[in-house]
């Protein structure tokens, strides 16, 4: 038995989104009480009287007496031996910035599939260096996994990385069911720029689409977006071993890309179609990741001298004020 089960330790949720609402409905599925750290008032008083999220997935019905919400922090961890983080990467700062409580010797999970703004550092760097917890403690959960498929109980694959097998297989215990398929890793970091880089892509792909280009160009754009990511990966974060044709790499890259429920997608498309970038991001009523992480991987590209054509593209129109359609032509030069 995992170090998860030792004790009989509990489960905490931090954020109140639709990805942190489909990880509590799969949690308390099976069978694991969940303190829920949830900052909103109205969304509190709706999981307390209804057992639903009235903001994000409020057809997702959760047993009341399988959750624990409050907006205390130190509450909600002080119940868990696993902390599944599972806000915004923007607010992640913000968000745990009132706790307390130590995390070293607990077992911490990002789901957040994004960059601590201004740190350039992933989810589980951010969480060893500010809260000193060990690297074989830290898991990332990730994959292709739109929260609205997971909410509803739709078959879904996903990948856990840690440093720790034995620490991992316990983690896929917890959300594994008859829906949730799970496969584990020890790439920490590169599942972690994987999701990172993909949220770019996927931005650049809505932004060809909102422009009218066809299904051709899109494969095309796709391959080059996976052979972008493979070469980053392989040269600034080698694992003997990695396979980015799997789900964790490339399955998380294509659903990102094609799905509607894209939210980085739905930001791209919006630019492409002439909104300017500051009023796409005003219309997006949820975060989208990759509109950080493109300044982030623009960084880290310039700091290893990489080539990156298509992150570059997206860097330049979303923080240069260059001219989407014209940025757009002047990729499809570089594409093979």
């Amino acid at each position: 038995m995992g170090y998860v089960e030792q004790g009989g330790g509990g489960c905490a949720v931090i954020g109140y989104g639709s990805w942190a609402t489909a990880i509590v409905k799969t949690l308390t599925t099976n069978g694991r009480h969940v303190a829920w750290h949830v900052l909103n008032d109205t969304v509190l008083d709706s999981l307390r009287r209804e057992g639903r999220n009235a903001r994000y997935l409020p057809y997702v019905n959760i047993d009341r007496q399988m959750i624990s919400p409050s907006k205390d922090i130190d509450e909600v961890v002080a119940q868990a031996e696993t902390v599944v983080l599972a806000t915004p990467s923007a607010f992640l700062k913000e968000v745990l910035s009132p706790l307390t409580l130590p995390l070293a010797g607990k077992t911490v999970v990002s789901a957040v599939k994004g960059i601590i703004p201004g740190n350039y550092l992933t989810v589980a760097e951010y969480m060893h260096d500010r809260y000193s917890v060990p690297f074989d403690r830290l898991g990332v959960m990730t994959g292709p996994s739109h929260a609205e498929e997971v909410g509803i109980g739709r078959l879904s694959y996903l990948t856990v990385a840690c440093a720790d097998s034995r620490r991992a297989e316990s983690i896929g215990e917890m959300i594994a069911n008859d829906y949730i398929r799970c496969s584990f890793t020890d790439d920490v970091l590169g599942v972690e720029y994987a999701a990172i880089l993909k949220n770019v892509y996927a931005i650049a792909v809505g932004m060809a689409v909102g422009m009218g280009y066809g299904d051709n160009f899109l494969a095309v754009l796709i391959a080059n977006c996976a052979r972008e990511m493979t070469r980053f990966l392989d040269r600034r974060l080698p694992c003997a071993g990695r396979n980015t044709s799997t789900a964790a790499y490339l399955g998380d890259l294509l659903v990102t890309c094609y799905s509607p429920l894209s939210r980085n997608r739905r930001l791209g498309n919006l630019i492409g179609r002439g909104c300017s970038v500051k009023s796409a991001l005003n219309e997006m009523t949820m975060i989208a990741e990759g509109y950080y992480a493109a300044e982030c991987v623009r960084h880290a590209g310039v700091a290893e001298q990489e080539q990156m054509p298509v992150a570059d593209m997206v860097y330049e129109v979303l923080y240069r004020g260059r001219s989407a359609r014209e940025s757009m032509a002047a990729l499809t030069m570089k594409l093979i």
